[in-house]
């Protein structure tokens, strides 16, 4: 069963393990898929700024949906196994 959580201060959705955080901040969401999640989706990711397991997405451009569900779709498969 899939649950979510608080970790790292952070809205978590977990499976025996953490799978993928996201958070807010004042210029950016937050997404946090972790290190091998953002080197899988690398060209995906190429234009937006990313760094080691984060992806920060600004508020300024529009949100992309389908990217994001790719992502935790993956990040659930991969994880919680």
């Amino acid at each position: 069963m899939q649950r979510t959580r608080i970790s790292w201060s952070m809205p978590t959705y977990w499976k025996g393990r953490n799978i993928i955080h996201f958070a807010a901040s004042k210029k950016h969401l937050g997404i946090y898929p972790g290190d091998e999640a953002t080197a899988a989706f690398e060209e995906d990711l190429a234009e937006f700024d990313v760094s080691k397991g984060t992806i920060r997405l600004p508020y300024d451009q529009p949100l992309p949906e389908e990217l994001i569900k790719k992502i935790a779709k993956w990040c659930f498969e991969k994880y919680s196994g």
